[in-house]
This record gives structure tokens, C-alpha cells and sequence, in this order.
């Protein structure tokens, strides 16, 4: 069977159920990870579960992470469980649900929520900068001080 892989970074892609016997060609398309986000027995007794996958995985070299969602209900702390396994993950990484959707999803809410924790830093910074009263104080004083002022014209 030939599995109907979506490219969605150079690193990441998606895939809609995949079996045992497709972990061969995953490995075989250059995959380091697989990360499934799908609830074991969500698609009944013919969905295999995730512990036959990961041996199946882990037989053949690929790194193997299970982070069930249940559809339409992913929660904050599975988004970061992601982003963390995402983060130290071989690339490229495969992500596989029901229809890849989910998969999808994961991917890009934990890529916006590692730039909304990369950038949130710095602007709680420059705001704090700017509302301290200390600084404010130390910035009129250095332009008040007699020994500042003194310094300024035997220092030039």
C-alpha cells in the first residue's frame, strides 16, 4: 500500500492511518520519527494500536511518540507534550491520525505557541523597561547629577 503522505514543512508531514506493514516504507521515504495522534481503538478492533507500531517503529530505527487527541478536543498540555517531542525529535517527522488533520493541527498550534514564547519574552521586557520606575529615576538623575555633569565636560 502506498501511504498518501501531505508535506507540510521540509521536516514535517502528515499521513492518515498508517499499519504495521507501512512503517517499512516510511523508513524506506526517509522518516527518522512517527508521532501518532491517534486514540488507540478510536477506529475499532481493525485500528492497530499504538504499542504494535512503536515495536514495529523501533525495530526499523524510527524514533516513535503516541500523543492521543481525541477529534475536535485538543487540549493546551497536548500541545506542549508536541512541541517538546516535536522539539528534540529526529527530522523528518511523520505525524499520523484518523485522516492527518489532527496531525496537522498539532503541528501548526505548536509552532504558533513556540513563537507566541519566543517573542512574548522580550515585549514583557522592553514594557518592563519602560515602566520601571527606577530606570526613570536613574535616567533623570544622570542628566541631573553635578558629578555626571562634571564628568561629561573634563572627560571629553
Amino acid at each position: 500500500m502506498t501511504i498518501q503522505i501531505t508535506k507540510v514543512t521540509d521536516e514535517f508531514s502528515t499521513a492518515p492511518q498508517i499499519n504495521v506493514e507501512d512503517i517499512a516504507e516510511v523508513a524506506k521515504l526517509g522518516f527518522k520519527t512517527i508521532i501518532n495522534n491517534r486514540p488507540d481503538a478510536e477506529g475499532g478492533n481493525e485500528q492497530p494500536t499504538s504499542a504494535q507500531l512503536k515495536a514495529e517503529a523501533e525495530k526499523l530505527g524510527l524514533s516513535y511518540v503516541h500523543i492521543p487527541v481525541v477529534p475536535n478536543n485538543i487540549m493546551p498540555n497536548q500541545i506542549d507534550v508536541f512541541t517538546s517531542a516535536y522539539s528534540v525529535a529526529t527530522k523528518p517527522v511523520l505525524g499520523f491520525c484518523r485522516t492527518g488533520n489532527r496531525a496537522g493541527n498539532m503541528f501548526r498550534l505548536s509552532q504558533s505557541n513556540s513563537e507566541q514564547q519566543n517573542t512574548a519574552p522580550k515585549g514583557l521586557v522592553a514594557w518592563l523597561k519602560s515602566k520601571c520606575l527606577i530606570t526613570r529615576v536613574w535616567r533623570w538623575y544622570k542628566g541631573q547629577s553635578p558629578l555626571m555633569n562634571a564628568s561629561k565636560t573634563c572627560c571629553k
